[in-house]
């Protein structure tokens, strides 16, 4: 019996899958590497769903392996309120995708269903958390753990298995408009928050109802894209790759995450969807992968039409399968190259069997992991009281109170009284629900999602005046709404200005990508959107006439506190000279008014750290810890606010750094130390980051490099002692063979609150004795 086969009682999971596979077909090997959009498989009956009539034929006899963003709601698959599910209709309608497929095939091999959730599920009702860069902005990995258990939570009461997340792309040209995405730009700090996210995704096993499969993206180099555009070439080096761009999935794989997503782009000239080097070399037999990897959506029919290394399909989905991508994503029922070509292929001997049965094999170990044999189906009515519960709202409040960072506060101007007898609150981000959660975002009702204005007006005494006006859109150029919001300001004892940027896609005004079907909008002014994927800026000035309205408001008089509220650094030097108080936050998310309504008035003492260099214009790029801002002519050679910079309602005071030993061997140890005091009159947190720069070695190093930090919380006139300890780990570099060692020579340590005007010690390492693995 087929189903006591599939089930295998005690039967080890290898044993399992050489089992299962040993019975399938040509056409069914096929289908497990294919993978379809869901979105279109329901359809809203009231307020469940039922199954179209029209996809059913899909996971029929061979079927397919995988459907893609079943419950996904935004622009791109056309979901909203009005004809998307419920968390128990959603739910429900993934049951019955599964049993259909079940049901009907030969096999009875169950779907591996999978969902986005970069910063929450893309499912209506899901919880929205801020974006990565918000959470880069933490420093806390911790927290990033637990923003990772909550979205598998969300994910697999849904039925969902896995998540195309994290992203581990580093930022290091801000043009690039998936910058929001990531974590920033430091391979240290990118990896140590994306291996706890790959571990609160994961749980403690694949099979737990709240764990799903993590897929950590774009592999590789994708945030290096040329000029800044999305799915350029990226111009990087054998050194730089192993050394920059692959070092957080490194530490990904390392930490058991189960899928890899390769990038669109090509890296010298070979596109990464075809790269043997990349997806098998490096990634399997070097690093000793044995999960699955996945193509970006329509990336292999890029290799067609869009890198041309390819002549048709058939010779695109060759190129892929040999060189490592185990299964297709497709933007269209139509499916893909791996469809229409991987049989014919494969049974005239062009393709060898051998090579299809290792995609195959990955993927049906994958589902066997995940339980799918035992446990197909998720409990639709559990779906109600896992999404948005109030406990997952509260960490994305926690992350959107860490992850904002102080910028200015001259002057002490924040924290503002509660009491103040008028406070204006001016700018299109102010209370904007949309522009306010980023790309990858599902439509949210009003209620759901607390905006800088709602956060303000709750937080307020009863007595406080509130007065709101837009003042201007983010990109048009209509500055009739100056008028209203000066008047605002200039009777109002403060003027809280929210501006920014938006990843808000437009139902409707959108056309689609031939090539991955992604929605874009029209680039006419009836667009706010400025950010998000495909949306890529030469320059990093606020768009439309935003600075104008803040000068306007700044020449009122009265004390203005500037909020942005974007995803990608703000090149504004004019607001940086001129306005007293700037918090950056990001995309805060659903909760992100409540948390910066709690900053501005001091319930929450601010601790957001920057994760990525803000440069003083687009010509001073690229500008990133490895490469200093450089000197022009027209501006100085510092950036406008540097990686790890950041402020607090504290003021904390280092002391008596001591270095033991000041000299150790590579194989050795040291424990560096000093004493923090917060000599402020509020209790606070400070983030000790710890850099080392290696003073003469074999290659070129970057300037300073990152490689611990520390969070530390401190009640007023308190004293602690902070230890770090130094390893090889923190010394190594890679060398020009491709080695990772330690050098012998002198390094300098640095340890505060920057990476700017730290205090140094120094560190002589003498023997070269300690060559670290790559992982």
């Amino acid at each position: 019996d087929a189903a006591d086969r599939l089930t295998g009682g005690t039967s080890p999971i290898a044993d399992r899958v050489e089992d299962l596979l040993g019975q399938m077909t040509l056409a069914e090997k096929v289908g497990q590497v294919t993978q379809l959009p869901g979105w279109t498989s329901y359809q809203r009956d009231g307020e469940n769903a039922r199954l179209r009539e029209d996809f059913l034929p899909l996971l029929t006899g061979p079927g397919v392996g995988s459907l893609y963003g079943v419950l996904r709601a935004d622009p791109w698959t056309g979901i909203t309120f009005a004809n998307g599910l419920s968390p128990r209709a959603g739910a429900a309608v993934v049951n019955a995708l599964q049993r259909y497929a079940i049901d009907h095939s030969r096999l009875g091999i169950p779907l591996l269903i999978g969902m986005d959730g970069s910063h929450g599920s893309m499912a209506l009702g899901a919880t929205v958390f801020p974006g990565a860069l918000a959470l880069a902005s933490t420093w806390n990995p911790s927290l990033a753990a637990q923003v990772g258990q909550v979205v598998a939570a969300e994910i697999r009461a849904q039925g969902g298995h896995i998540t195309y997340a994290p992203v581990l792309d580093l930022a290091r040209d801000p043009r690039w408009g998936r910058t929001e995405e990531t974590m920033g730009e430091d391979p240290v700090l990118c990896g140590a928050l994306g291996v706890a996210l790959v571990r609160g995704l994961q749980g403690n096993q694949l099979a737990d109802a709240t764990s799903v499969a993590a897929t950590v993206k774009h592999f590789a180099a994708h945030g290096a894209p040329e000029g800044g555009h999305n799915s350029a070439p990226a111009h990087v080096g054998p050194h730089e790759l192993h050394a920059i761009w692959l070092a957080p999935f490194r530490a990904a794989i390392a930490a058991g995450a189960q899928a890899v997503m390769a990038a669109y782009h090509a890296i010298d000239g070979v596109p990464c969807s075809s790269n043997a080097t990349l997806l098998t070399t490096i990634l399997r037999e070097d690093w000793g992968f044995t999960g699955i990897v996945t193509s970006d959506m329509g990336a292999i029919n890029l290799l067609v039409d869009g890198h041309r290394v390819a002549a048709n399909q058939a010779e695109a989905a060759q190129l892929a399968l040999v060189a490592g991508i185990d299964m297709e994503m497709n933007p269209t029922t139509a499916g893909g190259a791996y469809q229409a070509a991987l049989e014919e292929l494969v049974a005239a001997g062009t393709i060898p069997l051998a090579t299809l049965d290792r995609a195959v094999r990955r993927i049906l170990l994958l589902k066997f992991q995940l339980g799918l044999f035992e446990q197909p189906f998720c409990d639709d009515a559990r779906a109600t009281q896992i999404l948005g519960r109030q406990e997952h709202r509260q960490v994305a409040y926690e992350v959107a109170c860490q992850g904002t960072v102080l910028l200015k506060n001259a002057d002490q101007l924040l924290p503002l009284a509660s009491t103040l007898t008028h406070i204006a609150v001016i700018g299109p981000n102010a209370d904007h629900v949309a522009n306010q959660l980023g790309d990858y975002s599902a439509p949210q009702r009003r209620e759901a999602v607390v905006t800088v204005l709602d956060g303000i007006r709750r937080a307020v005494a009863p007595a406080t005046q509130v007065s709101y006006a837009p003042g201007c859109t983010i990109r048009g150029t209509d500055t009739s709404g100056f008028a209203a919001a000066v008047a605002i300001a200039q009777a109002a004892d403060v003027a809280i200005v929210v501006v920014g940027g938006s990843s808000a896609r437009t139902y409707g005004a959108e056309h689609h990508d031939a090539v991955t079907g992604a929605a874009q909008a029209h680039a006419e002014a009836d667009s706010e959107m400025e950010s998000g994927e495909g949306f890529d800026r030469d320059d990093l000035d606020l768009a439309g006439v935003q600075l104008e309205l803040v000068q306007a408001i700044y020449a009122t008089g009265t004390p203005v506190v500037v909020i942005l509220i974007n995803g990608r650094p703000v090149s504004s030097p004019w607001i940086a000279a001129h306005i007293p108080a700037i918090l950056e936050a990001w995309y805060p998310g659903a909760e992100g008014g409540r948390a910066l309504a709690d900053i501005l008035f001091g319930a929450v003492n601010p601790s957001g750290r920057l994760p990525l260099t803000i440069p003083r214009s687009v010509g001073q790029l690229p500008a990133h810890t490895t490469r200093p801002a450089p000197r022009y002519v027209e501006r100085p050679a510092t950036p406008l606010y540097a990686f790890g910079a950041g402020l607090s309602y504290s003021t904390m005071r280092y002391m008596d750094i001591q270095l033991t030993p000041a000299v150790m061997t590579a194989a050795g140890t040291a424990r560096l130390s000093l004493s923090i005091t917060n000599v402020g009159q509020r209790e606070g947190e400070e983030i000790v980051q710890l850099y080392v720069r290696d003073d003469v070695a074999s290659v070129v190093q970057e300037e300073w490099r990152l490689t611990q930090w520390m969070r530390v919380a401190l009640a007023p006139q308190v004293t602690q002692t902070v230890t770090f300890t130094l390893t090889a780990a923190d010394l190594a570099i890679w060398n020009a063979q491709l080695r990772r060692v330690v050098e012998p020579g002198t390094f300098t340590v640095r340890v505060g609150r920057a990476e700017a005007d730290l205090p140094t010690v120094q560190l002589t390492v003498t023997r070269d004795d300690a060559t670290l693995a790559q992982t």
